[in-house]
């Protein structure tokens, strides 16, 4: 899953705990890994599933407006026919609440919802770097009760985008305690990349990143480029492509570049992995080379909470993240041959490795559990609620 997909099951997971009085329906564009998660904790999961046109419909790639305009047109009968759809599984489900959590939900969700439910957006990402959905988002504030934010960088560009009467509340993301952590099983990263066993003392640095552009999978593979031979390191890309839309690097390319930094036998490729938290333990630095402002930065948290130090480009809601500790090193994403320099002190420095490590598993553990969530989300929820029926929802209500 992805971070605002991870994001969705941690809601699920403390609404459970916190209001278990709630009834959750989870309404899906495509089966698939969270659809089963959300089963987990009984939820009842309705698949509506987008077309293909829809599916693949994406607002922060190449192209240009003109593109996009045309790609927006060919889709417009196949949105509209959605919002048919949804407007009638709503009506249906009949949700005091509905919280929508991706950008195409965001407007299809604004249109589609019924009379007397209250609208909450999750906004997990940049929306004024998104032509078109600032616009039409703009225009769909006034139809919402709350918009929530992972991180106060997106808040404040969010409320540039919508105007300062929303009610725009900032929660950082959380992680599962449980599955993130030190101890548990390890994968072998080089039977998944296709690679002979490194040798005893290597250190395994790797990038756990979807294929989005701005990920820094060219930084990140540079930076291993320029570390000194000296150093027995071995790089690992953990990832794959998670959406149909076209913001996104080429495995390929990117098994191409390595080849021509000359460290093709140095980096090993796993694609998608299942859990996420045992290829976490199998390395010993986690990178997190985003060359743009980051809008969370989920993989910092969830390295941290595994008990791995980190090298980041700190950039947005990241360093929100390491305001909390000091467990990572920070790099100038312009700057390959500072992150090879990074790597090489982490490399030839196990004391540091361990230092930093701790640091970062005390800091999750202190502010990144799914307590702190059970404790902010039904309180927006409430208050939301309070807006449409007039009277504030307590614990033991229904909705």
């Amino acid at each position: 899953m992805g971070g605002a997909e991870a994001c969705l099951i941690d809601a699920v997971a403390v609404l459970r705990q916190a209001r278990p009085g709630w009834p959750i329906a989870v309404v899906l564009g495509e089966d698939g890994p969270l659809a089963k998660r959300a089963r987990d904790y009984d939820a009842e999961v309705h698949v509506l599933p987008f077309s293909r046109e829809l599916a693949r419909l994406g607002d922060s790639g190449e192209g240009g407006l003109g593109s996009l305009a045309a790609r927006l047109a060919s889709t417009a009968p196949s949105a509209l026919r959605y919002r048919f759809q949804l407007h009638s599984l709503l009506g249906r489900i009949k949700p005091d609440l509905i919280h929508t959590n991706g950008f195409k939900m965001h407007v299809l969700g604004a249109l589609a919802k019924p009379l007397g439910s209250a609208l909450v957006w999750h906004i997990h990402d940049y929306v004024s770097s998104r032509a078109l959905m600032a616009k039409l988002m703009r225009r769909l504030a006034s139809l919402t009760d709350a918009i929530i934010t992972n991180s106060q960088h997106v808040a404040d560009d969010t409320r540039e985008v919508v105007g300062a009467s929303t009610n725009i509340v900032p929660i950082l993301n959380v992680v599962d305690l449980k599955e993130f952590t030190p101890d548990g099983p390890r994968l072998d990263l080089d039977r998944l990349s296709g690679l002979i066993s490194a040798p005893e003392g290597t250190v395994r640095v790797g990038l756990i990143a979807t294929l989005a552009w701005w990920k820094g999978h060219r930084l990140f593979l540079q930076g291993l480029a320029g570390v000194d031979p000296k150093h027995a390191v071995r790089g690992y890309y953990i990832g794959g492509a998670l959406y149909q839309t076209q913001s996104q690097s080429s495995l390929g390319d990117l098994r191409s570049a390595a080849r021509e930094l000359g460290i093709g036998e140095r980096v090993g490729f796993t694609g998608i992995v299942s859990e996420p938290a045992a290829a976490f333990r199998a390395l010993d630095v986690v990178v997190h080379s985003s060359t743009e402002p980051e809008p969370f930065g989920r993989v910092i948290v969830e390295a941290a909470a595994c008990g791995k130090p980190v090298i980041t480009t700190a950039l947005g809601g990241a360093a929100e993240i390491l305001s909390f500790g000091d467990f990572a090193l920070k790099i100038d994403p312009r700057r390959p041959d500072l992150l090879a320099a990074s790597i090489s002190k982490l490399a030839a420095n196990p004391d540091l490795r361990q230092t930093l490590g701790s640091n970062g598993l005390s800091t999750a553990r202190r502010h990144f559990g799914r307590e702190r969530l059970a404790r902010e989300l039904p309180a927006v929820y409430e208050e939301a609620l309070s807006r449409v029926h007039g009277a504030k929802f307590t614990r033991s209500a229904e909705a």
